[in-house]
């Protein structure tokens, strides 16, 4: 049974995320997010006789050790760490903030994987277009990679939201920033297919104003959308990919076809465009492959 004490930093928690929510319209993702964190870490510390609004610099460090064993995981653990003591102090609910000097280790800066154009067309080439659920992800896996949207901008698409005459989508990204993508020839043809077609099929005749829909008649969640690229990437036999490996590939083929970077910055919704440069590095490991594999004095 949870104690009085933890009971109070859950309640706590909550407060926290409503703060966040309304103040600084963080994303449900990264809400989400801290709350399991610090519901970890607040659970650490009631087995530790302590709490959220009682304990000490190296209480809460080990508490952040234990409840995450990766260092990202421990660095976004740590984020919502100082989000809420900085709230509690400015709240006066606690007059210092135990994890101000606190650092995680340092991450090494990790490449996106390098998927080959031929890798995407053996992906979107393998969902079955005779049914109406393939229909649906081979156009939701077209939109994704002709335009780079975050798997939750494309799953949380609403009709009025794209534009097939005008080959254009508005979304709303990270931040509650709009952007406007152009989707391609092909992505236009294939979602006009599936909402002529398969939509309609799914739905069977009720409402719902989501583009991408389940037989449940709802919208798609970000599960399934995951879980359909996982499939189609082991029946192309590809190695294991995400959704997110598909924006990747498209930062990735743009810069690589010798796209500005700020143009892709933009496409992204990157608000620092020192976020984009890594496709820059991506660019540049590939030509570094194909150099490595092709020149006869490439290797000793």
């Amino acid at each position: 049974m949870p104690t009085a004490d933890l009971n109070a930093d859950l309640d706590c928690i909550t407060r926290l995320l409503d703060h966040l929510w309304l103040q600084e319209r963080l994303s449900q993702n990264t809400l989400d997010a801290y709350r399991r964190d610090l519901t970890k870490i607040a659970t650490r510390l009631a087995n530790e006789h302590s709490s959220l609004k009682t304990t000490d610099a190296v209480q809460l460090a080990a508490a952040i050790y234990v409840a995450q064993e990766q260092p990202r995981s421990q660095a976004r653990a740590l984020s919502a760490c100082k989000r809420l003591y900085a709230w509690l102090e400015e709240t006066g609910q606690r007059s210092d903030n135990p994890c101000r000097d606190l650092r995680t280790a340092k991450q090494a800066r990790t490449l996106p994987p390098i998927i080959t154009e031929q890798h995407i067309t053996d992906l979107l080439n393998a969902p079955d277009t005779e049914t109406p659920h393939g229909l649906r992800d081979k156009a939701l896996l077209e939109l994704i990679y002709a335009t780079g949207l975050r798997v939750s901008e494309a799953v949380g698409l609403q009709l009025n939201e794209i534009n097939l005459q005008s080959g254009m989508v508005n979304t709303i990204g990270k931040g509650d920033k709009q952007r406007i993508v152009p989707m391609g020839e092909e992505a236009v043809y294939w979602l006009e297919h599936y909402l002529q077609h398969a939509r309609p099929a799914l739905l069977k005749n009720a409402r719902c104003e989501a583009v991408f829909v389940s037989q449940k008649k709802t919208g798609i969640s970000r599960q399934l959308a995951w879980m359909a690229v996982s499939r189609y990437a082991e029946q192309a036999g590809m190695p294991h990919i995400s959704p997110h490996d598909l924006r990747h590939a498209f930062a990735t083929h743009l810069v690589n076809h010798g796209a500005d970077l700020r143009v892709v910055q933009t496409l992204l919704g990157h608000a620092d465009i020192a976020t984009t440069q890594i496709y820059t590095h991506v660019a540049n490991e590939r030509l570094k492959q194909v150099v490595d594999k092709f020149h006869p004095r490439a290797k000793g």
